[in-house]
């Protein structure tokens, strides 16, 4: 038995079990530290709903919510409000993790800045769940959002589980749309296939759909989002930034 375990590792992994093993306790270990931080992260319930309406009136100041536009478009079919649950509750844990393990089992030369750059704007965005607690859009019924994951299962916040694992106040900024992000640019800069890499680059786009048509994040806790993963991003690949900026120094300027 121990000889058939030793050969499918040698086989299937690209650095054996020891280091299979290792990146397993990195990543879940991370995950719960993660989640017991996020949990004691900023729970003033006065705070958050302040930081939430702050945000309210800034979009309307700068444009328009335009998360209530995207309710109105899931809510007339059971379809999309199926997809956005689902893309919810499976697009940061599920599709990340079988993400990091497809990029371990068969890009490996890419795992180990992707997996930083996850672990990174975790921590970014920890500290923003701290600095500034936000309540999301789903507790403003007042202003017409409607908790769409409420409506759709009795999985949803409310849930005794999710109640407890969960930080209620830890919209800003949205680590769905920074996560989604990295998965995009990462996927579609390593898949072969041009369907594939299109599907990648869309993934952002259809999350932040999904996170705000479902009252989950505003657009700006999304644009927060993004930047967490851009500057993440440019912390990991500090070298690969650091080469294009000295190619583009070096350019000749146009006559």
């Amino acid at each position: 038995m121990t000889t058939v375990v030793s050969a499918i590792g040698r086989r299937y992994l690209p650095r054996g079990w020891r280091d299979f093993g290792r990146q397993l306790a990195i990543w879940f270990g991370f995950l719960g530290v993660y989640q017991i931080a996020r949990g004691f992260a900023g729970h003033d319930r006065a705070l958050a709903l302040d930081h939430g309406r702050w945000v309210i009136q800034a979009e309307d100041h700068v444009g328009d919510l335009f998360e209530l536009t995207f309710q109105k478009i899931v809510l007339g079919s059971r379809f999309l409000e199926v997809a956005v649950s689902w893309t919810y509750w499976m697009s940061e844990f599920t599709v990340l993790g079988c993400a990091l393990l497809w990029v371990y089992l068969r890009r490996h030369d890419s795992f180990h800045r992707f997996r930083n750059w996850v672990l990174l704007a975790g921590v970014i965005g920890l500290v923003g769940y701290v600095v500034y607690p936000t309540a999301p859009p789903r507790m403003f019924s007042a202003d017409g959002f409607v908790d769409v994951l409420a409506q759709f299962s009795s999985l949803n916040h409310g849930s005794g589980v999710v109640e407890l694992a969960s930080n209620q106040y830890a919209a800003m900024p949205s680590l769905h749309a920074a996560d989604a992000l990295i998965v995009g640019i990462t996927l579609a800069s390593i898949v072969r296939r041009w369907w594939a890499k299109a599907i990648w680059l869309l993934w952002p786009a259809w999350v932040c759909f999904a996170v705000m048509a479902s009252a989950n994040h505003f657009w700006l806790d999304c644009l927060a989002g993004a930047f967490v993963a851009l500057l993440a991003g440019a912390i990991v690949h500090r070298d690969r930034v650091r080469s294009w900026l000295g190619r583009r120094r070096s350019e000749p300027e146009p006559a």
